[in-house]
């Protein structure tokens, strides 16, 4: 009996695992989390606009990260026939599912540096 309630477990852990690989390999990265959070707060972004707001990216990986997030149905991208021609990304309706967990990111990002903070210039009685 308590050999199938770990086997039970074990599948179920591995599921997860296996779903948070997923996830990893898909927004894994120094650039991607911070590429889909400057989209979730800028709406339509053109090329230029992202390299300016992603600070100390380059065009190349910028180039490169879009592509992935495209290839992976979380960023669309748009070609607009003006002249000169420009291209508009945004964030696809799947791409908007990660705006909590982003959210979650930046909160925890905040709370952890002023957490650091603290421990480097404790307060003084």
């Amino acid at each position: 009996m308590k050999k199938r309630a770990v086997l039970n477990n074990s599948q179920v852990c591995q599921v997860r695992i296996s779903a948070i690989r997923d996830a990893m390999g898909i927004l894994s990265g120094k650039w991607k989390i911070h590429i889909l959070g400057t989209l979730l707060e800028g709406e339509k972004m053109g090329f230029m606009d992202l390299l300016r707001e992603v600070d100390g990216i380059g065009t190349k990986m910028l180039s490169k990260e879009l592509q992935d997030l495209e290839m992976n149905h979380l960023v669309s991208r748009v070609v607009r026939d003006t002249k000169p021609v420009t291209v508009e990304y945004s964030i696809t309706e799947y791409g908007h599912t990660l705006k909590p967990i982003i959210d979650e990111i930046a909160r925890w990002g905040m709370s952890y540096r002023d957490s650091i903070k603290e421990i480097q210039n404790p307060a003084q009685p």
